[in-house]
């Protein structure tokens, strides 16, 4: 496969690749709020030539995991290993993740992967990368889609991933750092704002957050803006490296999903990785932590007092 090191594939060269008789791994990862099943409801519809199912809650989390008390916690390295070579993904695969919803979904996975080294190994053709435009795209230009299920290996793939999540951060560390990073809130205005909520226990933004909502990286079409583009609106952010450099970048989120579209418009823009809050605003929002609300960032919470040590008598 004429596989390029960037993280988007277009529609026009999947259907070249499956024309050609090239098969990656495709990965429907359609998911939706607060209805449990949909996407595989979706998924069963209609999709992709050959595509596997993956779903959010089940195969890109884990309750137990990194990240908890999030909504989405990351699954230990070696429970995704083992969930992703079950599914057939292995050494020196391509996976094109896709969506219905501009990829913040399907980035997570890509960003899973290359978190843990997939595709940045030298491993020859492996890559991890998101159908720019998902399966909307797939569709107007005209491709066919499948409703034959995808049948799972009957024994795993051979997968070799790192042991660690790499560029994570937790709320405690995060928390002690506000003011001195700049971060991103990837979720809409109305919920940073605080005037809608449905399904965190409590309105609002982590304070010094700045709202970037994850569909700014889209053009009116759903695909990713090009990179001049999208250092344009980082700019607006003022969040490019020359801007403040050494300054770190978190992305943030409601659970830490479509912050990860932020992690992969940044490469695509060719600037450095941020760090990922995994837990995000459902993590903060059930930890008593203070809650900023309105268009602004609001400042940094007082730091905590120190207990005073009594002297031995």
């Amino acid at each position: 496969m004429d596989v390029d090191r960037s993280p988007l594939v277009s529609v026009e060269k999947l259907a070249r690749w499956l024309e050609a008789g090239e098969r990656p791994v495709i990965v429907d990862l359609r998911w939706y709020l607060g209805k449990p099943g949909a996407g595989r409801a979706a998924y069963d519809e209609g999709h992709l030539p050959g595509a596997i199912f993956l779903d959010l809650d089940a195969d890109l989390s884990d309750p137990e995991g990194f990240g908890a008390p999030g909504r989405h916690p990351l699954p230990s390295p070696e429970a995704f290993r083992a969930r992703m070579a079950a599914a057939g993904i292995g050494d020196g695969a391509v996976v094109v993740g896709y969506d219905d919803v501009g990829g913040w979904v399907a980035a997570r996975l890509w960003w899973m992967l290359d978190d843990l080294g997939f595709g940045r190994r030298g491993i020859e053709g492996e890559w991890a990368g998101v159908l720019d435009g998902g399966i909307k795209a797939w569709a107007e230009a005209g491709n066919e889609l499948s409703t034959d299920v995808a049948t799972p290996p009957a024994t795993p793939a051979a997968l070799t991933l790192e042991d660690a999540w790499h560029g994570v951060i937790e709320r405690d560390a995060l928390k002690s750092r506000l003011g001195s990073v700049t971060l991103l809130d990837a979720r809409a205005a109305p919920r940073y704002r605080g005037e809608v909520e449905p399904v965190d226990p409590i309105p609002g933004h982590i304070p010094t957050a700045i709202n970037a909502p994850f569909d700014t990286n889209l053009d009116l079409n759903g695909r990713m803006l090009g990179p001049g583009a999208l250092r344009a609106r980082f700019q607006e952010l003022d969040i490019l490296p020359e801007a403040d450099a050494g300054r770190d970048i978190v992305v943030s989120c409601g659970s830490g999903t479509s912050a990860a579209h932020h992690s992969l418009a940044m490469r695509v823009a060719g600037l450095p990785d941020p760090i990922l809050y995994v837990g995000s605003y459902s993590d903060w929002s059930r930890s008593g932590e203070t809650i900023a609300t309105g268009p602004e960032p609001g400042e940094p919470p007082p730091p905590e007092p120190v207990a005073a040590v009594e002297e031995p008598g």
